[in-house]
């Protein structure tokens, strides 16, 4: 099983910082992968693919976990951490 892990660094609330995540969140969707909300962290879901979503005080931190069926799919762990970056730095201005 791959794994990535991106952290976005804010200097926002984490209510704040959660919402800036709604433009990724419609991306996740158009790959029929979603984001499960309990307060300022999130489950993702998604045919083989799993993680969280975690918004703290100072960062998001975005952990993805491929299962088989997107690594034979052909999802890059490499090529999906530098698209998660790249999506929320633009969320988040940086």
């Amino acid at each position: 099983m791959a794994n990535v892990h991106v952290r976005q660094p804010h200097s926002l609330s984490r209510d704040a910082a959660k919402a800036k995540l709604a433009g990724f969140q419609e991306l996740l969707g158009k790959y029929r992968v979603t984001l499960n909300w309990k307060g300022t962290d999130a489950t993702i879901q998604g045919l083989g693919v799993s993680g969280d979503v975690k918004v703290s005080d100072s960062a998001v931190d975005v952990d993805v976990k491929l299962g088989m069926l997107a690594r034979a799919a052909g999802v890059d762990a490499a090529k999906l951490e530098g698209s998660i970056t790249k999506r929320l730095k633009e969320a988040f201005g940086a």
